[in-house]
């Protein structure tokens, strides 16, 4: 074929690929074996004696530098992030790589205040960061808010690693032809297994099993930027059929899909992206999740620094997109899903043996992530649900064993929730998420340095950005989806559009500042902070007592 010639990407999603099915399910086989494999995976005598949910939810909260760097590297860069990032640039260009922005913006933020976090949590046997707020705040009522936006915020995001398989799942032929459950079943198939080995392993099966993914997502990565260009006629053709397409006006708009520069009307909606989401990145108790389970406040903050190589990949796996525009598919030969594009693009320029690698890469990038969300999730409900308002006296075997069951409840319920909508749709729900997680930062972030704020303006200001981000979201509508189409939104009394999850947080601030005044100014009752200034650069290596996360009163 010649380096300039069209793929014939017509054909994707038809017929079985034997080769590369077989290497996915290999591998697949092989992880899914490590994961129920962890169960004794550095197990302190804690866990041998009795259930904790330290033990089963944190690790132990016994990871070091080695373990941390892929587990919070597995957790943050995801199947979606495979799938939906490239699918950007495809079809939009250049606005895209606000993704690349915000991982490059985050660390810096995240290194600031996230050992506080680490410090205050190990001294008070803090599981979520609800149990900060609660601690922090004296306030079960905010706590709740904080623990239920984040449940509601990462089903969809557990939902979107489904949509990473089944993009793999499509590419490979798999359901190709025949009933829609014949399509599903091996989705269902696959989390099944996932929902075993996290119930019976808890967080240390996505630990381990990250070392496998993120080797595949490299190898991946650098075959695919050096062989994939070679094929295609070098760069400089790469980013001449990106252009030539993204600049060709659509038939029924008259407008341009994109372009390879960003063009003026998008600066705004590219900044506040980047922003919005370097903010909202780390508010979500999964991210969280695996620092808390880091055995020192020092490996948080090397981790950090260390991360950052993360970013370079993702710049590498953008532009997979434009790869895929300059090897000829168009969003048609893709079944009108740019999500495609990279499992296609795998699939067309690799040999079968590699492409199943490359696959697999994708399928386990999925599962370590669904893991560690689902149990963050669980961990939230069982904390700052169950505890504090069903069951007080929980004990810490008693706490376990409900996080396991609702961890197996919240995958389900994601499998039911991208069954049940189109893949579309689903990104657009993840896209709220990040809207209503980063609602949460003034009680997290702002709750980490000062207490000025009153706990009872904290949920107010929670609940306008909220309740301001949901119906303009909702109100988001396209040619083919009548709410929840776009992420960003026009700016009021502006011309200018702005990711929608930044407006909603700067009415979330408006409505605290005016709370806070009015609320001190009645001497309304603040709370008791059960946390002090030492406790924010506690530096402590090993594991606190259980008796620490026994359910507060």
């Amino acid at each position: 074929m010649s380096p300039h010639t069209p793929l014939a990407a017509g054909s994707t999603g038809t017929g079985v690929h034997g080769v590369e099915l077989t290497v996915v399910i290999v591998l697949f086989v092989l992880v899914a074996g490590l994961g129920f494999q962890a169960a004794r995976w550095r197990r302190s005598g804690d866990a041998a004696a009795g259930k904790s949910l330290h033990e089963w939810g944190l690790g132990g909260r016994s990871f070091g530098g080695f373990i941390t760097w892929f587990l919070i590297g597995g957790d943050l860069y995801t199947a979606y992030t495979f799938i939906a990032v490239p699918a950007s640039l495809f079809a939009t260009g250049a606005l895209g790589f606000f993704a690349v922005g915000y991982t490059i913006l985050v660390w810096p933020l995240v290194f600031v205040f996230l050992p506080r976090l680490w410090s205050v949590s190990r001294k008070h046997g803090y599981v979520t960061p609800a149990d900060f707020v609660k601690g922090r705040h004296g306030s079960r009522g905010l706590s709740l808010a904080i623990a239920i936006t984040g449940i509601v915020a990462t089903m969809p995001y557990i939902a979107l690693q489904l949509v990473g398989i089944q993009s793999v799942l499509y590419v490979m032929g798999v359901g190709s032809s025949g009933s829609s459950w014949a399509q599903d079943l091996p989705l269902f198939i696959a989390f099944l297994i996932l929902a075993a080995f996290t119930y019976t392993s808890g967080l240390r099966a996505p630990a381990m099993i990250a070392f496998v993914k993120d080797l595949l997502i490299y190898v991946t990565i650098l075959v695919a930027v050096i062989y994939i260009p070679m094929r295609l006629g070098g760069w400089t053709h790469i980013f001449s059929a990106a252009g030539t397409r993204l600049s060709t006006p659509n038939p029924t708009t008259h407008l341009p899909a994109g372009s390879l520069l960003l063009s003026h009307a998008n600066t705004m909606p590219f900044a506040t992206l980047a922003i919005g989401s370097a903010m909202a990145l780390f508010m979500y108790p999964h991210a969280q999740i695996g620092v808390l389970s880091t055995k020192a406040r020092s490996t948080v903050r090397r981790n950090v620094s260390a991360l950052t190589v993360y970013s370079l990949m993702l710049g590498f796996v953008a532009l997979l997109g434009y790869m895929a525009i300059a090897a000829g598919f168009t969003t048609k030969s893709l079944g009108n899903n740019a999500q495609h594009a990279v499992p296609a693009l795998f699939d067309a320029m690799f040999p079968s043996w590699f492409a199943g690698i490359a696959l697999s890469a994708i399928v386990i990038g999925a599962l370590v992530p669904a893991a560690i969300m689902s149990i963050a999730a669980a961990n939230l409900f069982t904390r700052n649900v169950y505890v504090d308002f069903i069951k007080p006296d929980a004990t810490p075997h008693q706490q376990t064993t409900v996080s396991q069951w609702v961890s197996l409840l919240v995958k389900f319920g994601a499998l039911a929730f991208v069954l049940g909508l189109d893949a579309t749709s689903a990104i657009n729900f993840q896209l709220l998420g990040g809207v209503l997680i980063l609602q949460t930062f003034p009680a997290i972030v702002g709750g980490l340095y000062t207490r000025y704020f009153h706990r009872w303006a904290l949920l107010a200001g929670w609940a306008g950005g909220i309740g301001y981000g949901a119906v303009v979201a909702w109100q988001q509508s396209s040619a083919t989806q009548h709410h929840f189409a776009s992420q960003v939104a026009l700016i009021p009394w502006t011309h200018q559009k702005a990711y929608i999850a930044v407006t909603a947080l700067v009415v979330n601030l408006v409505v605290l500042v005016v709370a806070n005044f009015v609320l001190k100014a009645v001497k309304a009752p603040p709370g008791v902070d059960s946390t002090s200034a030492a406790d924010y650069d506690h530096e402590a290596e090993h594991a606190e007592p259980l008796s620490v996360i026994a359910p507060a009163a």
